[in-house]
Parts: C-alpha cells; sequence; structure tokens
C-alpha cells in the first residue's frame, strides 16, 4: 500500500538491513551492534547483470521480532548536487530475529533471473557503481547532504555508502559495487561504522523474509517474460471489495489485451481480459504503473504482465487505485480487437451514491455495483466504458477535464447543471472526463453544453474529482451558447448591496484580470450602491514582507470600474495584523467594502482596527456601531487563521444600514464525497459554525437596541443552506437567508466537481420587508472565469414602509 507517493520517480531494487528490538542508536557516529544494512545491490536490470532489479536487504541480529512499522529505506546519489533529493521506500511488517527482510526496488531492462519473493517493493531507482542507503526511523525525507550531517540526524539507524559515495560511515565508502556486484556485509554482520572495512563487494545473495534466494518467489521458469498466462487473471487482483486480495504479492503472467496507455503524469497503460467471470463485482481491468518509463505496448498488444499488485491512495482520505507496480511485459500479438465497452447511462447507474460505514472505511466492503454508484464505478476500474450525448455539468478547467452527467433528469439547475442539495442525496450520475490523447485540443465547454456522440475510455480514480473517465475516443462538444448574466439596475428609492469573491485580487495581477472583475460589477451587477468584497489582498499579494496595505489594489480595481462605465466607488476596510487571517500565504486576505458615495454615504466611526471589536451601541435615535468600519470579535479562537468579518453603517436617504461583509473558513480538511471514508467528515464545519454564532450574536446585539435596524450579512461563508454553520448563523431568526426564496433549480452560485451549489449568501434581518434578490451567472458555469465564484446583489427598500 502507498499513500500520496510521488510518481516522477522510478525506483529499482530491494535493500538488506539487519535489525533489532532493542533501543536506537543515537547516530551512526557510534558504531551499532542491532541493526544494520547487510547487502545493497543498484546494478539490478542492467547490462550484463543478472538479476532483473537492485535491492537492499535487511537483517535482524536480536533475540525479538523488529517491528519495522514507519521504518523506510532511502536512498542518496553518490555526489549530490544541491537539487538531489533523498527517495523514500516505506516499510512495513517487521524482521524476524536472526531473519532478513528484502526491499524490492524498480526493475531494469537486463537480467533473466528474478528476486525471491520481496517483503516490500519500493520504486528507487539506484546506481550500479556508487550512492548512499540510510534505514531510517521514520518515512520523512533525510535532508543531510554531507557525513556529518547524516550522523548528526538521529532518525538514521545505519547508512552505508558506496562507490564514490560522499555520504559514508568511517573512512571510506565500500568498494566494488557494479551491474554484477553487490556490497554485503561478513556474515556475523559486524558493524565498526566504517563502511570500507564493514562491506565487500560480492556476486548479489539478496534473501527474504522466508528464507528465499533468487528466483525462488516469483514464480517458476523465467517470470520477466512467460509465454504462457499464469494462474492469476484480472479478476483475481481486483477481487471483491476495493482493496484487492493479492495487495503486495508478486503475480505472473497476467494476461489482457492493452486497452489504453498513458505517456503523461503517471505513466503506464491498462489491460483488460478477454475471458471475464460471470461475476460483475469482480472487474476485469487493471493499470499496470511504468513510473518514469514510457509504456512500451500499444493499444490493441495482447500481453502477459507480471510484476506486484499495489493499492495506491492518492492521499491519506481518497480511494485506492489497484495496480500492478514494477513491470515485466510480454507481448504476445498485437492488432487484436478490445473488449467492448460497458455502456453507462442512467439506466446503469444506481440511484444510491454509496453504502455507509458510520464513517469508518469502505475499503473491506463487499461492492454492490447494482446498489450504489461508487460501488459500479469502482467494479470497472480500469474496464472500458463508453457514455453518449452527455450534459456539462463543470466547464472545462485549465487541467483539461470536464464534468459531465450520465443522468441528464437528475437534479437539473434552469442553466443545465446538476443541483447539489442535501448531503444525502448525492448526484450519481456526474463524472469527470479526461483525455488520453495528447496531440488533439481538448474540448473548451460550459455548463449546458453536450458532449455530443460517444465518448469511449476507460475508468480511474484521482484524489480530485474520485472516478473519471480516460477517453481514448472523445465526443464532439456541441455549444448551447450560454450567456452571462446582466441583473437590472437598482430603481431610485432601492438600496442595492452585492457580494463578490474576487479570487485573491491583488495589484501584481494582470490588467485583464481587473478589466474582467470589473465588468461584472459595472455591467452584470449594474453598479450596485454597495460591494462587499472578499479575497482582497495586499498591494503586494503572496510577497511576505509585512505589508499589508490595499491601497494600490483597490485603486486599479476602482479605475477599472470607472472605464468599464461604473462609478466612482471609494472604499473602507481594516488591515489585518500580517499573516493573521489566512488565505494565501503572505497574501493577508481581508474583506472590503466599495460603495457609491454619490448613492449612498459611509459613516465614519475611528478607532477600528485588527484587534478592536465593533459593538453596538444603542441610542434614542436606534442603534450606532462604536466604530466604524469594524470587525467582529476579532480575538475570538473561532477567527484564528481567519478573515474577520467587516461591519460597516452606512445612510441610505437618511435611514442607518449596517453591512457585515463575511468570508467564512474555507472546507479545506474535510473529507471527499467519493473517498474511502463514508460518511465523509467535514472537519472544517466546527469552526465555520462557531464563526456563524458570533455573527449571529452580534446581529442579535443590533436588534435587540433596535428591533428595526436595517441588516446585511453576507460573503462567502463556504457552506451551503442546508448545512450547521446556516442553523448556527440564522438562529433565533435574526437573519432570512435570501438564497431559499428563488426557485430549487437557481439556488447556486458556485460550481465544484460538476455539482452546482451555493457557498456564497445574502441574508438580511427582520425589518427588512422588501427586497429583490439575484444571483448572477457570469463566472462559476464558465471555462473562461475571472473568478470561480458568481456574485449576488439585494435590491432593497430601507424607509421603513409596507
Amino acid at each position: 500500500m502507498r499513500i500520496s507517493r510521488s510518481r516522477s520517480v522510478l525506483l529499482a531494487g530491494a535493500v538488506a538491513v539487519t535489525l533489532s528490538a532493542t533501543a536506537l542508536p543515537a547516530a551512526f557516529a557510534a558504531p551499532s551492534s542491532t541493526a544494520v544494512i547487510s547487502e545493497v545491490y543498484g546494478g539490478g536490470g542492467n547490462s550484463g547483470a543478472t538479476l532483473t532489479r537492485d535491492f537492499v536487504e535487511l537483517a535482524n541480529s536480536g533475540s525479538a521480532a523488529y517491528d519495522l512499522s514507519g521504518f523506510s529505506v532511502q536512498y542518496l546519489p553518490g555526489a549530490p548536487s544541491a537539487g538531489s533529493l533523498w527517495q523514500v521506500s516505506a516499510l512495513t511488517g517487521s524482521v524476524a530475529p536472526g531473519g532478513r527482510y528484502l526491499v524490492a526496488e524498480a526493475a531494469g531492462t537486463g537480467g533473466t533471473v528474478a528476486l525471491p519473493a520481496p517483503d516490500t517493493t519500493g520504486t528507487v531507482a539506484m546506481s550500479a557503481t556508487s550512492g548512499t542507503v540510510a534505514l531510517v526511523s521514520g518515512t520523512t525525507p533525510l535532508t543531510c547532504k554531507t557525513a556529518a550531517d547524516c550522523a548528526a540526524d538521529t532518525r538514521v539507524v545505519d547508512l552505508v555508502g558506496y562507490g564514490s559515495a560522499v555520504v559514508r560511515e568511517g573512512g571510506g565508502p565500500a568498494t566494488g559495487a557494479s551491474a554484477t556486484a553487490s556490497v554485503a556485509r561478513a556474515a556475523s554482520l559486524a558493524d565498526t561504522d566504517d563502511n570500507t572495512a564493514d562491506l565487500t563487494a560480492g556476486a548479489p545473495t539478496p534473501v527474504n523474509a522466508a528464507g528465499q534466494t533468487s528466483g525462488g518467489g516469483e514464480g517458476p521458469g523465467d517470470p520477466g517474460n512467460p509465454t504462457e498466462p499464469g494462474t492469476v487473471r484480472v479478476h483475481d487482483i481486483q477481487g471483491l471489495t476495493r482493496v484487492s486480495p493479492l495487495d503486495g504479492k508478486a503475480v505472473t503472467g497476467v494476461p489482457g489485451v492493452v486497452t489504453a496507455v498513458r505517456t503523461t503524469g503517471s505513466r503506464g497503460f491498462w489491460i483488460q481480459d478477454t475471458a471475464p467471470d460471470a461475476d460483475p463485482r469482480t472487474g476485469e481491468g487493471v493499470f499496470v504503473y511504468t513510473g518514469s518509463t514510457a509504456p512500451a505496448v500499444a493499444v490493441g498488444d495482447s500481453v502477459l504482465v507480471s510484476g506486484t499488485v499495489d493499492e495506491y491512495y492518492p492521499s491519506a482520505t481518497t480511494q485506492s487505485v489497484t495496480e500492478i507496480t514494477s513491470p515485466r511485459t510480454t507481448v504476445l500479438s498485437s492488432g487484436n480487437a478490445l473488449p467492448a465497452p460497458v455502456v453507462l447511462d442512467a439506466a446503469a447507474v444506481p440511484a444510491a451514491y454509496v453504502p455507509s460505514a458510520g464513517g469508518g472505511s469502505i475499503d473491506a466492503l463487499p461492492l454492490e455495483p447494482s446498489a450504489y454508484a461508487l460501488d459500479l464505478y469502482e467494479s470497472l476500474e480500469g474496464t472500458r466504458v463508453q457514455i453518449a450525448d452527455t450534459r456539462v455539468t463543470g466547464a472545462t478547467t485549465a487541467y483539461d477535464e470536464i464534468w459531465v452527467t450520465v443522468e441528464p433528469k437528475q437534479n437539473p439547475t434552469r442553466r443545465g447543471g446538476t443541483l447539489y442539495s442535501s448531503y444525502t442525496d448525492q448526484n450519481t450520475g456526474r463524472i469527470k472526463v479526461m483525455s488520453l490523447d495528447t496531440t488533439r485540443p481538448f474540448p473548451v465547454g460550459n455548463v449546458g453544453d453536450v458532449l455530443s456522440g460517444t465518448t469511449t475510455g476507460v475508468i480511474d480514480y484521482a484524489s480530485f474529482g474520485g472516478y473519471n473517465l480516460q477517453a481514448t475516443e472523445l465526443g464532439t462538444l456541441t455549444d448551447h451558447h450560454l450567456r452571462r448574466e446582466v441583473t437590472r439596475r437598482q430603481k431610485g428609492g432601492e438600496l442595492a448591496v452585492a457580494t463578490y469573491n474576487v479570487e485573491n485580487l491583488d495589484a501584481l495581477d494582470e490588467q485583464d484580470k481587473f478589466d474582467t472583475l470589473a465588468e461584472g460589477v459595472a455591467v452584470n451587477l449594474s453598479s450596485p450602491d454597495i460591494v462587499s468584497l472578499e479575497e482582497i489582498q495586499d498591494d503586494n499579494g503572496a510577497v511576505s514582507d509585512g505589508t499589508v496595505g490595499s491601497e494600490a489594489t483597490l485603486k486599479r480595481f476602482t479605475d477599472a470600474i470607472v472605464a468599464a462605465g461604473g462609478p466612482r466607488y471609494a472604499w473602507r476596510y481594516v488591515a489585518p495584523q500580517d499573516g493573521k487571517d489566512g488565505g494565501e500565504p503572505g497574501g493577508n486576505i481581508r474583506n472590503v467594502f466599495l460603495f457609491n458615495p454619490h448613492r449612498v454615504s459611509f459613516v465614519d466611526r475611528a478607532g477600528g482596527d485588527a484587534t478592536t471589536a465593533v459593538a453596538a451601541v444603542p441610542t434614542r435615535k436606534g442603534v450606532t456601531l462604536s466604530v466604524s468600519p469594524g470587525r467582529i470579535s476579532p480575538a475570538s479562537e473561532a477567527w484564528s487563521d481567519s478573515r474577520k468579518p467587516l461591519v460597516g453603517e452606512f445612510r441610505f436617504h437618511g435611514k442607518p444600514v449596517f453591512v457585515i461583509g463575511n468570508h467564512f473558513t474555507s472546507k479545506g480538511g474535510d473529507q471527499p464525497l467519493h473517498g474511502r471514508y463514508q460518511e465523509p467528515s467535514r472537519s472544517s464545519e466546527t469552526k465555520r459554525v462557531r464563526q456563524a454564532a458570533e455573527v449571529n450574536t452580534f446581529v442579535k446585539s443590533l436588534l435587540a437596541a433596535d428591533k428595526s435596524a436595517q441588516v446585511v450579512a453576507l460573503g462567502d461563508l463556504n457552506d451551503f443552506a442546508f448545512s450547521p454553520t446556516m442553523a448556527a448563523l440564522t438562529a433565533g431568526k435574526a437573519l432570512k437567508p435570501l438564497i431559499t426564496t428563488l426557485p430549487a433549480n437557481e439556488q447556486y452560485s458556485y460550481v465544484y466537481e460538476g455539482n452546482s451549489q451555493t457557498l456564497d449568501h445574502i441574508l438580511t434581518s427582520p425589518g427588512i420587508r422588501r427586497f429583490d434578490y439575484d444571483v448572477v451567472h457570469i463566472n462559476a458555469e464558465f471555462a473562461d472565469q475571472a473568478s470561480d465564484h458568481d456574485p449576488q446583489i439585494v435590491r432593497l427598500k430601507v424607509d421603513g414602509r409596507r
């Protein structure tokens, strides 16, 4: 099992180390009588080599089993440069007293003799003649580049430098390593902390925990180039659950036809068995991971694949991808017909999304592809599928991905998307489409367009978006001409208040971004009287030098609004403390009010700063603010490393209006909808609920002083209308969420993974009785977007008349 490995590094070989259950040495400056690396071989698969893989072997001279959980074997080139990094192979299990433990790394193209079945498999390609191998307590890569620095690192249990290695123990590295020779300790496993004295060159002699030697563990005959299928088929590898019953095991001669090849990123190819079993739960396709090596096969090749079965977890909370790693492939014939694709449509996809495990892992649950959509997609992992005439529900991204739905009648929005309306009612037909054809431009589509005709490819899984279709044949895009909305202009007696997340805007951004955002305000929002902005950064953006002001950014933005035909806006904000408000590191993100001074006035009251809390002040004429602009409870833990709400007092036609600009903490850290833990944990929600309660308390303090106070709370709340966050914000009917006043198919302002949803909100106090509310769709549904959020606007009467 691997979690979030770097997929640009190819490892080769196996590592042998002697281990003890006693305490680890503080550093290798003191010789170890327990834990040592016993043999290192970097010539596996090289020209002239007999063995097909590199290896490192471990041994345990202690009297008790030695637990390797959390340990790693790490490799560094012999003459490391400034950019050289230690490459990590994580270890699991234990090594018996007096026993051996074999770490197999990636195979080369030469050699004829396989290693014995490895106890663990890495992906590091070691040099045959020069390098350093360390046994490390931990899996975090070492950073030392000299012998002295590595000796000072207490995580290093043992270290072997060979050839001309700069990092080594004692007076010099072990000598004599080559394509045909390893360096190994004597049978006594003596360690004097001098690699030259302790290790000698000789023919490689890898031994695994079972005591097997070369050629004994990966199958009969020549496991690298079999000519007849072995006993294991793809459906045996995929099994009845999400985790292969053969995870970590070597397999030989697995037959299949190559159905797709990926030559960039995570390189490899997919094979599918042409003689499937009768069980719909056991998949017939699997990915063969070749690492940094370009696949030497073509679509239509009939192949036999030998290697190690592995469950690759893109991250700790995602599901896994079943793969064959460190492969050796025999091509039997070419130009073969491919298996017919499975048709994915509304009839094929179950209505339920995923089984529940009470918040635990679903890895071990038996698959039920007829009952759950994610079980269906998992049963088709690596298998050819086909979709046809699918509506686009998520616009083309910068990474050449587009979201479509195979269930066109499932929760459609007015403009062609798919509405996300409940934690318990997931949209099962959504799937992300990518292309394996790098020679053709990827289609640029917006929500509501159609990917017409048939699209064929294989089902894969990734950390972002989950199950996806890697297309080998891509349909054509039919443009449904989605247009950006323009809201009406407010009437003379209406106060127009808008919210807009402008996505990390700062003075270093290109003018085109300013111009597009400005057009959104001046034209699409028809120049509101007040605009509450989220994600205004300090003037030098992500540069962390203590700058907290945003004057240059706001000057450019308001100039661009004038150029787009809008009014000359003034602005107010409270500069944050450096590094205290979250967002992009160094960016000092904050909320800002723009206002048109010809239509509305701002009531300035001195004293508002980053650490001073605004308060409601009762007067004979109603309520005022203690400071304006001000911040709500900035010292509260609820706002730790997060944006503090900005409160301002405005006057429109002589009437006071209180506006609260918000940007609650993000959903970062929440488990994905498609992940291995079901139901997924929403860990970030706890903080947003506390933030919502703080705002609710402040609004109630205004209403306690004046029950008819006109309050507008708005912004990017990073949560849904049906969430506990909104329940806390509206508690006691202090605020009314306006998103729920729209027709259900219009209740969204953001599109994520093909789901149209609402993160941005405008809420009003009970004193506001007449309003006209609109979400203005100009960004979220489009491939070409200035921000990933759509703005919202409310036009309201504040004169107290019914």
